[in-house]
């Protein structure tokens, strides 16, 4: 098997912990200039986005060099550019690092704040947080939680062995345990498995569950339940452990057993989105254990989640009107 030529490095510096854009230009295509591919590419960038960019000589070459809009399109050129953020409003909560060595850096994320940049997130970020805080350029997620989720990630130091933390999740070789609270119901028996299709389509915000062989799956057990009065039902705290990793399974699953995740803006029913810097209400789902054996220390690691779900613990305070506190 043919192995594949690693990209050059990024001859841009991070800035503010954000890795600079690498575009590579594909084998086929008929474009005249590098310029008339990228403005295609990053059309979604707005009108003259692109262009500003070339034109301020802010798109380089492997050589640091800038690359002009009328240059020759060139099949496997590799180009790189710091793309213009807009303002983001600062996520009130910080990272707390769990454990930290060599290889591995494992964090315990708030809630509101993205794993990696993406779409309008991208220095409120966990990585890029991480990054300016620690001094560690290099670091890179081994895998993601939703931005809505708290708890644990783990990071790796060494690119070189990023590959090999994240074969552990591809190959769920991964103990994971999360937390959950959504609303009791007696009729509901637990402990159960739930199996079942869930497609996730590129643009829709929620996934749904579909016929098909289940690529899905979840362990429910039910931890505790109690009446809560403000809240008019009785509340249950959930572990689940999933057996697989599909985009907002846990969600989808508690919402097809009829137990919604109480914060869920998805599930089951998609709502209008809430204004930026507003954090009351957080998705009460939080990612409580994760254990692996290194890859490449051999160590056996179980870390736990120091945090908490405030609608179980502190109900009013968590669905009151003023700022919660749960994203902490």
């Amino acid at each position: 098997m043919r192995r594949r030529t690693p990209p050059p490095p990024s001859p841009l510096p991070q800035r503010d912990g954000v890795d600079a854009v690498r575009v590579r230009l594909p084998a086929a295509g008929t474009w005249p200039t590098v310029g008339a591919y990228l403005v295609e590419r990053l059309s979604g960038a707005g009108p003259g986005a692109v262009a500003g960019l070339l034109a301020e000589g802010r798109v380089v070459g492997a050589d640091g060099r800038a690359v002009a809009a009328d240059t020759p399109y060139r099949a496997g050129l590799y180009v790189w550019f710091h793309r213009d953020v807009a303002p983001e409003v600062p996520v009130p909560f910080g990272v707390r690092v769990v454990h930290r060595d060599e290889h591995i850096v494992v964090a315990d994320k708030p809630h509101f704040l993205a794993t990696t940049p993406r779409g309008g997130h991208v220095t409120e970020t966990a990585l890029a947080r991480l990054r300016r805080e620690l001094g560690l350029p290099s670091l890179g997620a081994a895998h993601r939680l939703d931005r809505l989720t708290a708890g644990l990630v783990l990071f790796t130091v060494r690119p070189e062995e990023r590959g090999a933390y994240q074969t552990l999740f591809r190959d769920r070789l991964v103990h994971k345990e999360y937390e959950a609270v959504a609303p009791y119901d007696p009729a509901l028996a637990l402990p159960r498995t739930v199996r079942s299709r869930i497609l996730k389509e590129r643009g829709v915000p929620a996934a749904r569950e579909v016929p098909g062989e289940p690529n899905a799956v979840t362990r429910v057990d039910l931890l505790a339940h109690r009446e809560e009065p403000a809240a008019g039902t009785a509340l249950g705290r959930y572990r689940l452990r999933p057996g697989t990793g599909q985009t907002h399974q846990l969600r989808v699953h508690l919402s097809a057993l009829g137990v919604p995740l109480l914060g869920d803006p998805l599930y089951p029913e998609v709502t209008a989105p809430v204004p930026a810097g507003d954090f009351r209400r957080p998705l009460q789902l939080l990612a409580r254990e994760l254990g692996f054996t290194d890859p490449v220390t051999g160590r056996e690691h179980l870390f736990r989640s120091a945090r908490s779900l405030a609608s179980w613990s502190a109900y009013g305070e968590w669905a009151g009107p003023g700022p919660a506190g749960g994203g902490q």
